[in-house]
């Protein structure tokens, strides 16, 4: 009897071992004897609402994707910088201005840090603003409509990296170049890159009713790589700081020749004292061509202007504008306290976390205790601005958020940690390990004076076994940690798109409230609108057919088109006359060589077709709208080139 019990009792055991480890085949896995305490914390029941939003950087992906914490939910996917089938956005006409650059029709880009609009320092749900690095641009995302309003190109950048964050009401939104460049651009030999390559940081005003940017001037830097920026916040309000590495201004293996000097800089900005420069008539116009696009929301169009100039600032022309404070070599990340007072600037290489503090800079400043100058920016010794180092013990740090409690939080890339450390006494308080290769961080309000704690993010570069394999490549990793008590509790996990670099989460009753609805059909301002049946009609310019249509559970107006020809170019200006939420409806052509088109309630879009082959083509709703959706449909009549057949539509006929 006894040995039998033994038995039972040893497969039991096995039996709970083998249930709570899991395989990486696909097997369900648990590591931890709270996991369904950690479930409840995640878990956001059916009907129920997440506390926050948090906004990811889609990187490659070129948008910008919206998640719930603490579910992890994905609610939507907001094209930015690409064309995107599923909604049609820089495919229908209304878009396609959206993506123009000076380079041309540009549709993709490595979006990296968005950036919530502030009133006072606090998060005020009005905007989110985030760059392309690749082509260099900003970009302006509505918060009401989730959709992108605005996208401005940054001439005279390379690398638009250090950006897209905003001052404390939002006055600015900064544009900083990782790659410096001849400027202006010319045909000059690569080797001579030192001390004639130029770096740019861009102040971008945004005006505070409509939020439309306007590029207000760029100062023009030594030709160092400029790598991320944070504005100054109470106290340093008037500032903004940016990391430099290849302070050795090297043109080839920077891995080895831009890590010869021990430190690199962080490039301290008063643009308060630029923005004063300015007004009085300083700085010099410069021909440049960047296109501003803009999307009118009573038009549902966009437009797209190139411009020809900016206004450039030499900073050895504005006495204390601008000084270096020396980091350590290889920075990445530069993050501001809740505060304004602290300076975190971490180098890549180092294990140790140095900061710097603002009244120590200031301080440094009045006493002109200089250590010499890069340009003729002066050089501040580090000693006199250091306010003190976190004795880490990690390996690789790159960002740091705070919680409001006086707690920060850095990341390791390399050792693959999140660390929490006391802003002031530099006390390490907490680690806890990421899954794997950490780069950003977010807490949601962390880029503030105002955070709201409750949730740290981090985002994983690497995943490896965390999910079901899905060949040699898989998504990237989302972690969240509950920072609510005195140490930090990692909950749950989730893929993300793209490459999230950085992230920006604001409380869900900021922004529900103002969540727009519908688009009104009595503000549709939109040139081509057919708001209801009689509004439609088929209009014949030349080879050009325009087509006035509407659309509304279940039908299409016309929805019978006969008179087209091979050779036309045929735009349909669809209208959704729907004035119920959550009832988009669809429109696709069979043989147009672009996308469907997703319509919002009250909104108008228009694709484009050019029919080269005759016969009688269908066209139909994309999304499932009603019981009767499959009968959503129509049909085009195509006739060959130069035929007699006559212009005709009709509805029930």
């Amino acid at each position: 009897m006894k040995k039998y019990t033994f038995h039972l009792f040893a497969i039991l055991g096995m039996a709970l071992f083998l249930s709570s480890c899991g395989d990486q085949n696909g097997k369900a896995s648990s590591n931890s004897g709270l996991s369904s305490n950690n479930a409840e914390k995640v878990y956001v029941a059916p009907g129920e609402h997440d506390e926050f939003y948090a906004f990811m950087s889609g990187g490659y992906s070129g948008n910008l994707t919206v998640y719930g914490l603490p579910s992890g939910r994905m609610f939507k996917e907001i094209p930015v910088f690409s064309q995107f089938p599923t909604s049609g956005y820089g495919y229908s006409e209304e878009t396609k201005p959206m993506l123009n650059t000076s380079f041309g029709f540009v549709p993709w880009d490595d979006a990296h840090h968005p950036d919530i609009s502030q009133t006072n320092g606090e998060l005020d749900g009005r905007w989110i603003f985030i760059n392309g690095n690749n082509t260099p641009r900003i970009a302006r995302i509505s918060l009401s409509t989730f959709e992108t309003e605005e996208i401005m190109e940054v001439p005279n950048s390379a690398g638009n990296h250090s950006s897209s964050f905003v001052t404390e009401n939002t006055e600015y939104v900064v544009a900083g170049t990782r790659f410096s460049v001849p400027i202006p651009q010319r045909d000059m030999p690569i080797n001579e890159y030192k001390g004639n390559f130029r770096g740019s940081l861009s102040f971008i005003s945004v005006d505070p009713e409509d939020g439309h940017m306007d590029l207000k001037f760029q100062i023009l830097m030594p030709g160092f790589n400029y790598d991320l920026s944070h504005p100054g916040r109470g106290k340093s309000h008037g500032w903004f700081f940016f990391t430099t590495y290849n302070t050795e201004e090297a043109n080839s293996l920077l891995e080895v020749n831009a890590s010869q000097n021990d430190k690199d800089f962080i490039a301290a900005v008063n643009w308060k004292k630029i923005e004063e420069y300015v007004a009085n008539g300083g700085g010099t116009m410069m021909p440049a061509e960047y296109a501003h696009n803009v999307y009118d929301e009573a038009s549902h169009t966009a437009t797209s202007t190139l411009k020809k100039e900016v206004l450039t600032i030499d900073p050895t022309k504005v006495p204390g504008a601008v000084y270096f404070l020396p980091t350590p070599k290889s920075p990445h990340g530069v993050d501001v306290d809740p505060s304004g007072e602290y300076i975190i600037g971490n180098g890549k290489l180092s294990a140790d976390l140095t900061i710097h503090s603002f009244d120590k800079m200031v301080a440094a400043i009045e006493a002109k205790k200089f250590d010499g100058e890069a340009y003729g920016i002066p050089i501040l010794k580090f000693d006199d601005v250091l306010a003190g180092t976190v004795k880490s013990g990690g390996l690789g740090p790159l960002h740091t958020e705070f919680d409001g409690e006086g707690n920060a939080y850095t990341t390791f890339f390399i050792s693959s940690e999140v660390v929490m450390w006391k802003l002031g006494t530099w006390e390490v308080i907490d680690r806890k390990p990421t899954y794997y290769s950490v780069g950003h961080l977010m807490i949601p309000g962390g880029n503030s004076r105002k955070p709201f704690g409750k949730y740290v993010v981090a985002m994983n570069k690497i995943t490896k076994d965390r999910y079901l394999p899905t060949g040699p490549e898989l998504e990237h990793s989302a972690q969240i940690y509950d920072i609510s008590g005195d140490k930090m509790e990692l909950i749950y996990d989730f893929p993300t798109h793209g490459e999230p670099h950085y992230a920006a989460g604001i409380p869900a009753e900021l922004l529900a409230p103002k969540s727009k609805k519908i688009y009104k059909l009595s503000e549709n301002k939109h040139p081509f609108a057919a708001t209801g049946p009689a509004d439609t009609e088929v209009v014949r310019e030349g080879n050009e057919v325009h087509i006035y249509m509407s659309m509304i559970r279940s039908h299409f107006t016309p929805d019978n088109i006969e008179g087209i020809k091979v050779g036309d170019k045929v735009y349909f200006h669809v209208t959704n006359q729907e004035q119920d939420f959550d009832v988009p409806h669809g429109f696709a052509m069979i043989g147009a060589n672009n996308s469907e088109l997703l319509i919002m309630p009250g909104q108008t879009k228009s694709l484009v077709w050019e029919p080269k082959k005759v016969g009688v083509w269908p066209f139909y709703c994309t999304d499932f709208c009603s019981a009767l959706h499959q009968e959503m449909q129509g049909y085009i009549r195509v006739s060959p080139a130069g035929s007699n057949t006559e212009l005709s539509w009709s509805l029930g006929e």
